[in-house]
């Protein structure tokens, strides 16, 4: 019987190799130490196989992409070093966890070079895979190796899907290091390659204190504005890699942190123990489920009409009359925007900027149902969704004319641009957009309007309900 004999978390910049960095490697000595004692810390462990998660692979937002190649095959020329670097694929590994991830209702794909050409896609080992890669070869590891990319489901589908990587080792007599590779905040300072954010530092300390203390489950549940806000690259990564030790008690050293390129660059192993925890998968699904159910015990008149509207017409494909006297807001006629998520992620949004039906309650209930089912970005909601889902309704002030971007605050006022049949819309204190500029470029793309075209200007301001 296999098993999971070592894990560990990784940055991934080239510049701390010497061939890229130069003298420059000279600023991340510490973490270049504690990559070489990582290395050693798996070759110690007996692995005979490594897994290895990054985030710069064929990312999808509805399943993990595997890489399928029989060898897997990347070099750093574009990073101006002469380093290539090939692998043997444990294909058996690969297939087997795309069996268990089946069984947890995840779709793992094993990517061929046929499926890359269908998707647009390289197969080639990107350097979130080789720079931790490289320290491993310089370590005399010469081991077959899993590449699986970084996905965009949900935290909880993920730490499942670690589990699902478990499970097949312990199918298969293998012993197998499961690393994820992901450098942290890129926000730290003002020089930083994504600008600066006071959240980059509080982020990064997070992550640090919760892995001391393994607290896996204060990862999972970390605060995702908190981390979208210090524009971190390898947290989906670590949690798939947790589930890898579900259920097992573990040693954990943070052999190093720094950022002196703006960048958080953390160094981390973790050892499992023979010793046994509480599994965590069972309580994180329930957690999900109680947080939705807790939600709805609160929720809005506008909200609540928004779910019955699009729980009817799917269950019953019929369209509600909601009475309008449970509040004489919904007599009033204005612009809405109803939005649809499911477990943290956008299921659908769409709204009217102007009033298009006697009132507003009629004016929930037909865009719940367009943002339900006609959001051309997603498919229909199906009626086993409907109890994973939760709604917010945006209930639109009149839009007034602005000159510049300096009118706007990306909080408080939404945008609309204009060039003339074209228009896009963009609604204030979105998760993920923090600044007036990503605001107006967003609203542009969705106009299909060009960076450089000239567009007229308007903000509104909206009252959200919840």
């Amino acid at each position: 019987m296999g098993k999971i004999v070592f894990c560990g978390v990784t940055p991934h910049p080239p510049i701390v190799l010497p061939e890229v960095g130069g003298s420059e490697a000279a600023k991340v000595k510490s973490t270049f130490d504690a990559m070489e004692k990582f290395a050693k810390g798996v070759a110690e462990s007996g692995a005979e196989v490594i897994v290895m998660i990054s985030p710069h692979g064929p990312v999808f937002g509805d399943g993990v992409a595997i890489n399928g190649n029989r060898i897997l095959a990347g070099d750093l020329l574009q990073f101006g070093a002469k380093l290539e670097f090939d692998y043997i694929n444990d294909l058996e590994l690969v297939r087997e966890i795309i069996n268990q991830a089946g069984s947890h209702d995840i779709v793992a794909l094993e990517m061929d070079d046929g499926l890359a050409v269908e998707y647009d896609i390289s197969l080639k080992l990107d350097h979130g895979v080789l720079v931790p890669m490289y320290f491993l070869d310089r370590a005399g590891l010469d081991l077959p190796m899993v590449s699986i990319a970084m996905s965009l489901l949900p935290f909880e589908e993920l730490y499942a899907f670690g589990v699902a990587v478990k499970e097949a080792v312990n199918l298969l007599d293998k012993k197998v290091a499961v690393i994820a590779s992901g450098d942290m905040s890129h926000r730290l300072t003002p020089e930083a390659p994504a600008g600066f954010s006071d959240s980059g530092r509080l982020f990064d300390q997070k992550i640090v204190e919760l892995l001391k203390n393994k607290d896996y489950k204060g990862i999972i549940n970390i605060d995702k504005t908190m981390a979208e806000e210090a524009g971190e690259c390898g947290l989906r990564a670590i949690v798939m890699m947790l589930g890898a030790i579900d259920g097992q008690e573990t040693k954990v050293d943070v052999l190093s942190y720094e950022g002196p390129f703006g960048v958080g660059y953390m160094v981390t192993q973790i050892i499992p123990q023979e010793q046994m925890r509480p599994s965590l998968l069972e309580e994180i699904f329930e957690d999900r489920k109680e947080n939705v159910e807790t939600r709805r015990t609160g929720e809005s008149v506008p909200v609540s009409i928004a779910r019955a509207a699009l729980e009817a017409f799917v269950k019953e494909g019929k369209k509600i009359s909601p009475d309008t006297s449970a509040d004489p807001l919904l007599d009033e006629r204005a612009g809405i925007f109803v939005s649809i998520k499911k477990h943290g992620q956008l299921r659908g949004c769409i709204g009217t900027i102007l009033p298009t039906r006697d009132n507003l309650a009629s004016e929930i209930v037909n865009n719940a149902i367009s943002a339900g089912t006609g959001d051309p970005r997603f498919e229909p909601v199906e009626p086993e969704e409907l109890d994973e889902l939760v709604y917010s309704v945006d209930v639109l002030k009149a839009p007034e004319p602005i000159e510049t971007i300096d009118e706007l605050d990306v909080k408080r006022y939404g945008v609309i641009v204009r060039n003339g049949r074209c228009s896009g819309l963009l609604l204030p204190n979105l998760e993920g957009v923090n600044t007036v500029e990503e605001q107006v470029a967003i609203a542009r793309q969705k106009a299909g309007i060009g960076p450089e075209e000239a567009v007229q200007l308007e903000r509104f301001e909206v009252v959200r309900y919840h």
